[in-house]
C-alpha cells in the first residue's frame, strides 16, 4: 500500500547545504541523505514545491500584512530573504533552476527509483501565477472580468496588461489575492491540463493534485455561476485522467479533497484521496466518532490518504502532544489505503513553515518519538497485508471502557497482525474476539511489534470471550500471531 513522505524541497535542501558546506540541489544530493528519506515501508517522496514560482506572487505577497504576520510568527527572526513565492503560486511547469532544474529532478528520480521509491509532484489545478505565460498567450484559459467587476471587487480581480482575470478562489474563502483562476469548463483548458499533466509524468511518477475538488462541475458551477459559461457534458477529472493514462498508464492521481467530496473523486478517476474527516476525529473526536467513520466499504477506505500532518496542518506534536501523538500514528499507519507522513513528523518538531519561507527555526529533536517512529515504521510495513477488518470489542457491566478501543485485524496468506488502540485519556479493557476459527484447540503466540513484548495465549480463549487487554491511556499494541507453538 502506498506510503508518501512529504518533503518541502527548498527548505530541506537549504538545510542539507548547510550541514554539508556547500550548495545542494536536486541533482548532487548526497546518498546517505536519500538513504536516509528510504526509510521502511515509505514507497513514494512527494517532493512538494519543485516548479518555478512566481515573482509577481511573490510581490503581493510582501504586500499583505496579514501573510508577513504568520511568516514572523513561525520565523521571529525573519528577514525577507527567507520569503520566495508560494509553490502554489506556479509561474510555470518548470522544475525552478535554483532547485536544479529538469536536469536535477531527473536525477532525483532515479536517486529514487534506485531505492524502490516513486516520486510525486504537484499539480495545482484551479489557479494559476498572475505572471503565467497563459495570461498572455492563452487568456480564453482563463476566468475573466470587466473594469467594472475590478472597480466593484478589486479583492477578487486584477488588471495583467489591459486585461482583467478573477483571482483564483475557494468558494468558502476570500479569494487569493496572487493567483489567477482558471476556467474548468473551457475545452482549451481541459486540453492543455491533459498537455501539462503528460508532460510532468514524463518527468515524475505522480501528482498531488490541489484542492482537486474546486475543478468539479457542480463545485465549479457554484463557485463561478454565469461567469463559467454552460456546464459541460462531462465532468472534469473523467475528461483528464484517462487522457494522460494513455501516456503513463502507472501514473499515480493524488486528491487533497475536501466536503466529504472523496468518494467522488475516487469515483472520477483518483487513486487516492485525502481523509480530512479521520483527521478531524482523530484531532478532535472520541473513539466511537473514529470507528464510525472506518465503517466505510473497504474499497473507497483503500482509496483514501490518512495523515496527522502536511504542510497546511499543524504540526501533530503541537496538535497531539504527549501520548496521544503516538496512538493516532499507529492509527493511520494501520489502516487500509493510503498513509501521508511528513518531513520533521518523526522527529516531533511544533512549527509548521509557511509554504513561502525558505527556511524554519531550529527546534530540539524528540529522541523518545524519533524512537517510536523508528519502530512504528518497519511494524506497520510488516502488518499490512492482506485482508483488513474492524474487529468489537466487549466489555463487562461495570466496566464499559472497551468503548475507548478502536480495533482491527490484518489477515496475509502467512501472516496475522492485531492492532489495538486506547483512543482516549484513561485506561481501558476489554475482551476482543478474534476472527480467526482455526485457532482453536492449541496455543499461540503474540508478540507486540512496537514493544517486543511477548504473551502465550490460550487459542479457545482467543475465540471466546476474547483476547483479553489492558491498555494504559493513548497505548497501543501493534501484534503478530505466531500459530500454534513450540516456539
Amino acid at each position: 500500500m502506498t506510503v508518501i513522505y512529504e518533503i518541502n524541497t527548498l527548505i530541506w535542501l537549504g538545510e542539507l547545504s548547510a550541514r554539508h558546506g556547500r550548495r545542494v540541489t536536486l541533482g548532487d544530493v548526497p546518498g546517505e541523505e536519500w538513504d536516509e528519506v528510504a526509510r521502511p515501508g515509505v514507497d513514494t517522496v512527494w517532493l512538494m514545491g519543485v516548479w518555478e514560482r512566481s515573482p509577481a506572487g511573490l510581490a503581493i505577497a510582501l504586500r499583505d500584512p496579514a501573510l508577513l504576520a504568520s511568516f514572523r510568527e513561525a520565523l521571529p527572526d525573519l528577514t525577507e530573504a527567507d520569503i520566495t513565492g508560494s509553490p502554489y503560486c506556479v509561474r510555470d511547469y518548470v522544475v525552478d533552476p535554483g532547485l536544479g532544474g529538469p536536469e536535477g529532478l531527473a536525477e532525483a528520480r532515479a536517486q529514487l527509483r534506485s531505492r524502490g521509491m516513486r516520486l510525486l509532484v504537484d499539480y495545482v489545478p484551479n489557479h494559476v501565477a498572475a505572471d503565467h505565460p497563459w495570461l498572455t498567450g492563452h487568456p480564453e484559459r482563463l476566468i475573466q472580468g470587466t473594469a467594472e467587476d475590478l472597480a466593484r471587487s478589486p479583492e477578487g480581480f486584477l488588471d495583467v496588461g489591459g486585461r482583467i482575470f478573477a483571482n483564483g478562489r475557494d468558494p468558502y474563502f476570500a479569494p487569493w489575492p496572487d493567483v489567477v483562476q482558471l476556467d474548468a469548463f473551457s475545452p482549451d483548458l481541459r486540453t492543455a491540463t491533459v498537455d501539462t499533466l503528460v508532460s510532468i509524468g514524463d518527468q515524475a511518477d505522480g501528482v498531488r493534485c490541489d484542492m482537486a475538488m474546486l475543478l468539479m462541475n457542480d463545485v465549479f458551477a457554484k463557485t463561478w455561476g454565469d461567469r463559467a459559461g454552460p456546464e459541460p457534458a462531462e465532468d472534469f477529472w473523467p475528461y483528464v485522467l484517462p487522457r494522460v493514462r494513455a501516456r503513463h498508464p502507472d501514473m499515480l492521481f493524488v486528491a487533497e479533497a475536501y466536503w466529504d467530496l472523496e468518494r467522488a473523486l475516487q469515483e472520477q478517476g483518483f487513486d487516492h484521496c485525502y481523509d480530512k474527516r479521520l483527521y478531524d476525529r482523530l484531532v478532535h473526536e472520541d473513539a466511537e466518532s473514529v470507528r464510525a467513520h472506518l465503517q466505510a466499504d473497504p474499497a473507497h477506505q483503500r482509496g483514501l490518504v490518512r495523515f496527522l500532518e502536511n504542510h497546511d496542518e499543524p504540526r501533530a506534536a503541537a496538535t497531539l502532544p504527549g501520548g496521544r501523538g503516538p496512538a493516532a500514528a499507529v492509527t493511520v499507519a494501520t489502516l487500509p489505503g493510503a498513509t501521508l507522513w511528513h518531513e520533521g513528523q518523526f522527529e516531533g518538531r511544533t512549527v509548521r513553515p509557511p509554504v513561502f519561507l525558505t527556511r524554519r527555526p531550529a527546534e530540539p529533536v524528540d529522541d523518545e518519538l524519533r524512537a517510536f517512529y523508528a519502530r512504528l515504521l518497519p511494524a506497520t510495513a510488516a502488518v499490512r497485508d492482506g485482508e483488513w477488518r474492524p474487529l468489537a470489542t466487549t466489555g463487562w457491566p461495570d466496566n464499559d471502557t472497551h468503548r475507548n478501543l478502536l480495533a482491527w485485524t490484518w489477515t496475509g496468506a502467512d501472516t496475522r497482525h492485531i492492532v489495538i488502540v486506547n483512543h482516549s485519556d484513561a485506561p481501558a479493557q476489554a475482551q476482543i474476539p478474534l476472527p480467526w476459527p482455526d485457532l482453536a484447540g492449541r496455543p499461540h503466540r503474540l508478540t507486540d511489534l512496537l514493544t517486543g513484548q511477548v504473551y502465550d495465549r490460550d487459542g479457545d480463549t482467543l475465540l471466546a470471550p476474547g483476547l483479553f487487554v489492558d491498555l494504559p491511556a493513548r497505548h497501543s499494541h501493534v501484534l503478530t500471531v505466531a500459530l500454534g507453538g513450540p516456539w
